[in-house]
């Protein structure tokens, strides 16, 4: 690479086992990534990690999204897999476009296309976090040159699509933030980018100064530190999710609210603080052991929950109060974001301010979402 340029995530989605009830056959589809850094040589992964047999791409493209299904003319870069057309994915890997030129600027919305030429059953395809945005699915039919592609269906999911790297200079840096759906932003507004890594990625932008950092959210909806769920645990992803992106220089874990939900009171998954704490302390170990810096992120409250209700009780809530110490006080981690001191009600520190809440006790809103992006200090990223 040319003047020491490396490649760096600018936008990710967390492989998961769909649970759309969707199948393909002969479809195309157009997935709709905003990036966090912009640049002029980027490629696009592609994910096979949870299907049962081979993924055939029949055709794939990438471009800067227009309105709706559409993409700015003049755009459109056909994507090659080491010079071919088309690519076979085996169950459980991952393949990497090569370079394309296009050049993209900051938080630009861009489209990425795959045209599946073969019957995908439910159940089959992976897909990453909900993308609380909308994205595309054709009629069946090779619609992958199309600038304003025919759509069959909406959907608020990432398919395949897991990763967009960009050609960055020497200094520019990555941040993961690992976590679930305070993460993924579930509840949020469809749409709107009301994420927290979104709301940290526009600030990294706009400060227009220092280390160039992109912004890579690996949010996944039901995850845990200690038990898989909705895929795997924490532990058992964070090489393939964290330590395996391209460029990541930083780590935010906020996770640890799913293992004291136990949303399915499953046998011996009820967990202590000190399990949790021992889960966390291992991907700090196994973070710093690769130069990357890791920073805890204190859980919010939800004792006010109505999501699923029961979820919360005084012996979990003295867990939960037990993790924040840890991850405030115990010098272990590089950094601490402290989310649950930005959200809590001061009245009643084991719920949200009604202010940042959706209305479950659980998640929180809009405004939540992009409070909790709001108080990361920049500085943990020097």
């Amino acid at each position: 690479m040319s003047d020491n340029k490396h490649w760096v995530g600018t936008w990710t989605a967390a492989p998961a086992p769909s649970e759309s009830g969707m199948g393909f056959a002969n479809h195309t589809l157009r997935m709709m990534p905003r990036v966090s850094i912009g640049g002029d040589t980027l490629r696009v992964r592609v994910s096979n990690a949870y299907g049962a047999g081979k993924l055939n791409i029949g055709a794939a493209y990438v471009g800067i999204r227009d309105k709706g299904p559409a993409v700015v003319p003049g755009s459109e870069r056909k994507l090659t897999f080491c010079g071919a057309d088309s690519a076979t994915v085996a169950a459980g890997a991952m393949v990497i476009s090569d370079n394309v030129q296009l050049d993209f600027k900051p938080l630009a919305d861009l489209a990425v296309t795959l045209y599946l030429p073969d019957e995908i059953p439910v159940g089959f395809q992976i897909t990453g976090r909900y993308a609380r945005q909308t994205n595309y699915i054709s009629p069946p039919g090779n619609f992958a040159t199309a600038v304003n592609m025919p759509v069959g269906k909406l959907t608020d999911e990432w398919f395949f699509v897991s990763g967009i790297d960009v050609l960055a200079s020497p200094q520019t840096g990555g941040v993961v933030a690992l976590g679930d759906s305070l993460t993924d932003a579930n509840i949020s507004t469809h749409d709107t980018y009301s994420r927290w890594p979104d709301q940290l990625a526009r600030r990294l932008v706009a400060l227009g100064s220092g280390r160039p950092l992109a912004v890579m959210n690996q949010g996944l909806g039901g995850n845990r530190i200690l038990h898989d769920l909705r895929g795997d645990s924490g532990l058992r992803r964070f090489d393939r999710d964290v330590l395996s992106q391209p460029g990541v220089t930083h780590a935010i874990v906020m996770l640890g609210t799913n293992d004291l939900r136990n949303r399915y009171a499953k046998p011996g998954e009820e967990v202590t603080a000190q399990q949790m704490i021992g889960g966390l302390h291992q991907m700090a170990l196994r973070a710093q052991a690769c130069g990357i810096k890791l920073i805890g992120a204190t859980l919010t409250p939800f004792g006010n929950e109505t999501y699923m209700r029961g979820a919360w009780n005084a012996v979990r809530e003295g867990h939960r109060v037990a993790v924040n110490a840890w991850i405030r006080d115990s010098g272990v981690l590089d950094g601490v974001v402290d989310f649950d001191a930005a959200l809590r009600d001061p009245e009643r520190p084991t719920q949200m301010l009604p202010m940042y809440d959706c209305g479950d006790g659980l998640h929180p809103s809009d405004l939540g979402y992009c409070r909790m992006g709001d108080v990361i200090d920049l500085a943990l990223f020097d």
